[in-house]
């Protein structure tokens, strides 16, 4: 605990790349902040910056080091939420890394609903591709990720999986397409599709805004493409929704998950819980 303000400070010289510019980001001298981290390395017994001409950068002790604060820290932040949970008071913070098809209907629902029932939770969603997602969790970043088809899943445990079948406003790649750009999982499953046929993708706009492709198909015919759950149930403007069929995409899935070996603090795994049990819904369907 003695530590936690300086492993602060080492993470602003990180992040800056500088002693001088750190200190400035966190209102202290120069200086100061140069004897902080010289008094640190000294009892550490290692130097874990490496100085250079316009700079600092960690060295390969001190990205060890960093690693190591952050799972502290992610553990002290559990600790302090179970503490809170035990005093019979609901807070906490959830971060959360996603997929943009989460943004407009799905995860806006779900949180409402959790806050709720736990006012004093708060809550930060971040905008992520595929792998940065997976990158934000190995990094405690972010507590949980939703991402559609990952990229590597070494350190990604799975809480979670739904099918998702690309969505179309027209079955036909005759009409002028708009396609988001290449690390995300729609266009990766949609190329993987064009390699084995005999049509080629050729994109009339790509973007990395699937708000934007879908907003643009109202301003020149052409298609745009999404998971179900990046969609209204009742699409506005007289818009068509069509699934492509699996013969010719196959069907993508959407997961969530968490870093390996992680215990998540009591609100995000709560949250998680919730969310699990309603994408579980989801596949098995309205009840009969």
């Amino acid at each position: 605990m003695r530590h936690l303000q300086t492993f602060r400070l080492i993470e602003a010289v990180m992040r800056a790349g500088s002693i001088r510019k750190a200190a400035e980001d966190v209102n202290i001298t120069a200086s100061a902040l140069n004897r902080r981290i010289r008094r640190f390395e000294d009892e550490f017994g290692y130097e874990i910056f490496e100085r250079l001409p316009r700079g600092v950068r960690l060295n390969p002790a001190g990205e060890l080091l960093i690693q190591h604060i952050r799972s502290q820290v992610s553990d002290l932040v559990r600790v302090q939420s179970q503490v809170a949970d035990l005093a019979g008071v609901r807070r906490g913070h959830v971060s959360i890394a996603c997929s943009q098809a989460l943004l407009p209907y799905f995860l806006p629902a779900q949180i409402a609903a959790y806050r709720h029932e736990h006012p004093g939770v708060t809550f930060e969603v971040k905008v992520r591709d595929r792998e940065a997602a997976e990158r934000d969790l190995s990094t405690f970043s972010s507590d949980i990720a939703l991402v559609f088809e990952p990229v590597v899943l070494v350190d990604f445990e799975v809480l979670s999986s739904i099918p998702q079948q690309i969505q179309v406003v027209m079955d036909c790649l005759d009409c002028p397409h708009v396609l988001p750009t290449a690390e995300y999982g729609v266009r990766h499953l949609l190329d993987q599709a064009s390699r084995r046929g005999t049509r080629r993708l050729s994109p009339i706009v790509e973007a990395e805004s699937f708000d934007f492709m879908r907003h643009y198909v109202l301003h020149e015919n052409a298609v745009a493409f999404q998971i179900p759950i990046g969609l209204d149930a009742a699409p506005q403007h007289g818009l068509a929704i069509r699934p492509l069929s699996t013969r010719d995409v196959p069907v993508g899935h959407l997961l969530m998950g968490q870093v390996r070996g992680r215990t998540l603090p009591i609100a995000s795994a709560l949250f998680a819980r919730q969310l699990a049990q309603d994408l579980e819904k989801r596949v098995a369907g309205p009840a009969a």
